[in-house]
C-alpha cells in the first residue's frame, strides 16, 4: 500500500464510521511503529513517524538519546556523534534521523491493519456505550439474532450492540424465535471485552411501567402516576395508580375505550393479566384495593410492623388468596405490609366482625 493508499483509506474510514480524523491518525501511527519495529526488528531502536495527510506523506524517524558513553546502540547516540550532526546537541537530548524503510513487507502492512481494526473496534464500542449508557430503564426494540441454551440475544440499535435477556429475565412460557422482533427493557448497560452489552428484561416490572407509558398518554405527561408495580411475569400483574388531579379518572385513563389501553399491553404481555388499582396514602385502604379482584370486608392493623388482617366473605377466600397464594404474594409486594387473609367465619371464631376496620 502507498501513502497515499494509507491516507485514501483514511478518509474513507473517516466517513464511513464518522470517527474524528485525528482518532484515525493517532492509530495508523501506532500501527506504523508497531510495523516498522517488526520488520526491522534490531535494525531501528525508537521510531518516530509524522504523518501528513494534506500532502500525502509519512516521514519515518529513528529516535536516539545523547548520552557520554553509549551502551544501546539502537536507542543511544554519543555526544560526539550527535554532534557532528547538530553542534548544539547535548547530553539528554533526542536526536531524530529521518530513515526510508526498504521492502515494508506484507507482514508489516498486515500488523498495521490489525492495529488500526482494533483500534476502531475500541473507538465503536465506546460510542455505543455513550449512546446507550442513559437506556437503562427504558424501552427499546430490538431483534433476536441467536438462542442458545440458555440466553436469548438481541441486536440494538443499529448493531453494534448486543442485548443479553438471561433465563431468569425471560416470561416462563414465552417463545423466543431468531428474527422475531421485541420490545425489552433495559436492565444495564456494561461495557465488556466485545463492546457494549446490554442486559434486558422481559420479566421485569419496569417492562410493564414503560408500555403503559407508550399507550397511556397521562402517565407520560405525569398527570397519572404509577405508584407501584408487582409482577409474576406471564401470570399476573398489580399495578397501583394514583392521579392529584380529582378531575382525571385513573383507572380509566390506563383502561382506555372499550379497553383498548389495557388489551393492548396484555398483547405485548402475551395475555398476562393486569389488575389496575387505585392507590391510597390510607395503608389499609390500599391493602383492601390491593386484594382485588376479591372484594374485602375489612382490614385491620394487627400488632407488629406492617401487619394487617383482610377478611373476606366466605366463598371469596380463594379468589382473594388466588392460584398457590398469587394473589395475596402480589398484594403483599404492592403494598409492602404483611397481610393475613382470613375468612369472616374464620375472623369471627377470633373475635373479629366486619366494623373492626382502621
Amino acid at each position: 500500500m502507498t501513502n497515499k493508499d494509507f491516507f485514501v483509506a483514511l478518509e474513507d474510514l473517516e466517513k464511513e464510521k464518522g470517527i474524528p480524523r485525528e482518532v484515525f491518525m493517532e492509530a495508523l501511527s501506532n500501527a506504523l511503529v508497531s510495523a516498522c519495529k517488526k520488520q526491522f526488528a534490531g535494525a531501528v531502536g525508537q521510531v518516530d513517524i509524522k504523518l501528513n495527510p494534506e500532502k500525502g506523506t509519512m516521514d519515518f524517524f529513528t529516535v536516539k538519546t545523547v548520552v557520554d558513553e553509549v551502551v544501546d546502540r539502537e536507542t543511544e547516540i554519543s555526544l560526539e556523534d550527535a554532534q557532528k550532526i547538530k553542534k548544539s546537541y547535548k547530553v539528554g537530548d533526542r536526536v531524530a534521523e529521518k530513515f526510508v524503510p526498504k521492502d515494508f513487507s506484507r507482514i508489516a502492512a498486515q500488523t498495521a491493519k490489525q492495529v488500526i481494526l482494533q483500534k476502531i473496534h475500541e473507538t465503536e464500542r465506546d460510542a455505543a456505550m455513550n449512546e446507550f449508557s442513559n437506556k437503562e430503564g427504558e424501552l427499546l426494540v430490538g431483534i433476536i439474532r441467536k438462542i442458545d441454551a440458555r440466553n436469548v440475544y438481541v441486536e440494538l440499535g443499529k448493531g453494534q450492540v448486543e442485548g443479553l435477556m438471561l433465563p431468569s429475565d425471560q416470561v416462563p412460557g414465552e417463545k423466543y424465535n431468531v428474527n422475531d422482533k421485541i420490545k425489552v427493557f433495559v436492565k444495564r448497560v456494561k461495557s465488556g471485552y466485545r463492546g457494549a452489552q446490554v442486559l434486558v428484561s422481559r420479566s421485569a416490572p419496569g417492562l410493564v411501567r414503560k408500555l403503559f407509558e407508550e399507550e397511556v398518554p397521562e402517565i407520560k405527561q405525569g398527570t397519572v402516576i404509577i405508584k407501584e408495580i408487582s409482577r409474576e411475569a406471564g401470570a399476573r400483574t398489580k399495578m397501583a395508580i394514583y392521579s392529584e388531579d380529582e378531575r382525571i379518572d385513573a383507572i380509566g385513563a390506563c383502561v382506555g375505550n372499550k379497553g383498548a389501553r389495557v388489551n393492548a399491553v396484555v398483547e405485548e404481555l402475551r395475555g398476562e393479566k393486569i389488575d389496575i388499582i387505585p392507590w391510597s396514602e390510607n395503608p389499609l385502604e390500599f391493602i383492601a384495593k390491593a386484594l382485588s379482584p376479591a372484594k374485602v370486608i375489612s382490614v385491620t392493623q394487627m400488632d407488629g410492623d406492617k401487619t394487617a388482617m383482610a377478611v373476606v366473605p366466605d366463598d371469596k377466600l380463594s379468589l382473594a388468596i388466588g392460584k398457590d397464594g398469587q394473589n395475596a404474594r402480589l398484594a403483599v409486594r404492592l403494598t409492602g405490609w404483611k397481610i393475613d387473609v382470613k375468612s369472616e367465619s374464620a375472623a369471627a371464631k377470633l373475635g373479629f366482625t366486619a366494623t373492626e376496620q382502621e
